[in-house]
């Protein structure tokens, strides 16, 4: 009928919707971004919960869930009490010096005006470089205060992560079971409950492996700098917990900061950091890293660095965390979509 292919309109179809798609998952990121950290917090608690739930009397979850959320409360009054006052000390010191650090590298970076040499010129570029950006960042703390302020009104988010994660732990497996009675039984639902055990396995390893990463950075910073007698070393090292979460962007810029900081407070050994940062990434990156990643998020760094990328374009350092394991998912399904096209392609004999 009016010489219209019935295949072309399906693909076109397809296209529409799958564009329709895109355009609403964009418009609901918050939204969306506040589950999938929900999620990713249940799968971090999730292998404690079975351990204890596969102990306790009963068929309900809840004293298990209980008996976690307290521990989780426990630790974090523990961290907060022995590791917070110590941090908000040392970043308190570190605010009360930024004048007189600033000053201090106007006198050490001035040079003679009659001084014309490479170095008199390269030491004075420099000096204006680090003026100008010391002065337009002191007029943005002001603002900066201000955002601040303004983000504490979405404290709600920080409430509703874990109540959220308590749903998706309780009831995790009704929801997988509820996906899956959406396909009738056959090869298409088989399909779907491989890919979704694949995704559940990616999900718990993946996150577990995050956290191991960033507790080696802490504790490795912490140690070396306190070693070396690095200044305010253990803020520097809480500081590369949570950027050792983000790919790529994370380390380098945790290695900047220790960098910048131990140099402005005029640590006179930055070499030994330089060292240490180095070597540390490639243990980090190619012995710690590869034994605690799952397989299924192993992917070319171009890709990796795509996703990067494309994430922070699209949603800020959110779009930055979760393009690994977005990346993982889409790698899964894809491979689990070929395998069937291969399958379905060989000839029976």
């Amino acid at each position: 009928m009016l010489g219209i292919d019935r295949r072309t309109v399906r693909v076109t179809w397809t296209v529409i919707l799958i564009l329709l798609l895109l355009l609403i998952v964009y418009r609901l990121r918050e939204t969306l971004l506040i589950f999938t950290v929900a999620l990713l917090l249940a799968y971090l608690l999730w292998p404690l919960v079975e351990y204890l739930d596969r102990r306790l009397p009963g068929r309900s979850r809840t004293p298990a869930l209980a008996i976690v959320y307290l521990a989780l409360v426990a630790l974090l009054i523990v961290i907060g009490v022995e590791v917070g006052s110590r941090v908000i000390e040392e970043a308190n010191a570190l605010a009360s010096r930024v004048p007189d650090l600033l000053t201090k590298i106007q006198r050490s970076t001035a040079v003679p005006p009659s001084d014309h040499s490479i170095k008199a010129t390269v030491l004075s570029a420099v000096r204006k470089q680090v003026v100008d950006h010391s002065r337009d960042l002191l007029a943005l703390l002001p603002e900066a205060g201000l955002r601040v302020v303004s983000a504490a009104g979405r404290a709600i988010f920080i409430v509703l992560v874990p109540i959220l994660s308590f749903f998706f732990l309780k009831d995790g497996s009704a929801l997988r079971k509820s996906l899956l009675d959406i396909f009738a039984e056959g090869e298409q639902r088989k399909r779907v409950q491989q890919m979704v055990a694949d995704l559940h396995i990616l999900l718990a390893q993946y996150m577990r492996a995050l956290v191991l990463l960033a507790a080696s950075a802490f504790v490795a910073y912490a140690m070396f700098l306190s070693v070396i007698g690095a200044p305010y070393a253990l803020l520097l090292a809480v500081i590369a917990f949570p950027l050792e979460f983000i790919p790529l962007v994370g380390p380098l810029t945790a290695a900047a900061i220790v960098l910048l900081v131990a140099g402005l407070s005029g640590f006179h050994h930055l070499l030994w950091i330089v060292i240490f940062v180095i070597v540390f990434r490639l243990f980090q990156d190619y012995v710690v890293q590869p034994h605690v990643m799952s397989a299924g998020t192993e992917l070319h760094p171009l890709v990796v660095i795509f996703g990067v990328l494309a994430g922070a374009q699209l949603g800020g350092v959110a779009g930055t965390f979760l393009s690994v394991p977005a990346l993982a998912t889409l790698r899964i399904i894809y491979r689990r979509l070929v395998r069937r096209t291969v399958v379905a392609q060989v000839p029976e004999a």
